[in-house]
């Protein structure tokens, strides 16, 4: 069954918390104060789509596409993006709460992260090259087997990277954030 077609609609301070959002393919629209928390967005498909102050957390995402779309001030909480449609996934993120979310085993090259926090998030096997965690706190997010390689962290903090278990070749720290590579060591800086 095809699903209808929806561009260039911006959708402002509504509730799709109880009632989902209609089933359709989003294009160019707009979401700005919206609540999808504990809701249904799965078998969505939006692209090139706007997410301002939005409140998805814990939302189901299952089969769902997110194609160019944009983040901004939004919480993610426990976000699952492992369970959407991953042939065309590409998003970006500035100032949103994405503690508690997981990116297993997703690949996500040249994503941007700007100001975000990551509590407890899992990056586990994730493909982030080239990706950008601009003033992000990484406290207790999980790197593991994770592909960081050329990717820029001089300006994240509270991180603990596992050199040993994770990709890093070319990747970017700063003086400061440094030792968030060596904490496993247990050695002091003085």
């Amino acid at each position: 069954m095809q699903k209808p077609f929806i561009a260039d609609k911006e959708y402002i301070g509504r509730d799709y918390s109880q009632v989902p959002l209609p089933k359709a393919e989003y294009e160019h629209c707009v979401f700005r104060n919206c609540i999808f928390s504990n809701g249904f967005l799965d078998n969505q498909t939006f692209m090139e789509c706007e997410f301002i102050d939005c409140d998805l957390t814990n939302a189901n995402i299952k089969h769902t596409t997110f194609k160019e779309c944009s983040f901004s001030d939004s919480k993610l909480i426990g976000l699952r993006f492992e369970d959407c449609d991953t042939l065309f996934l590409s998003m970006g993120f500035t100032n949103c709460n994405l503690g508690f979310a997981s990116f297993f085993e997703l690949s996500l090259p040249k994503t941007f992260f700007g100001e975000c926090s990551f509590e407890q998030t899992d990056f586990t096997e994730t493909n982030l090259t080239a990706s950008t965690f601009h003033n992000c706190n990484l406290e207790k997010a999980v790197f593991h087997q994770t592909v960081l390689e050329k990717a820029d962290f001089t300006t994240a903090f509270n991180f603990t990277i596992d050199l040993e278990k994770n990709h890093l070749k070319k990747a970017r720290f700063s003086k400061e954030n440094s030792i968030g590579l060596l904490k496993k060591y247990d050695i002091v800086i003085t």
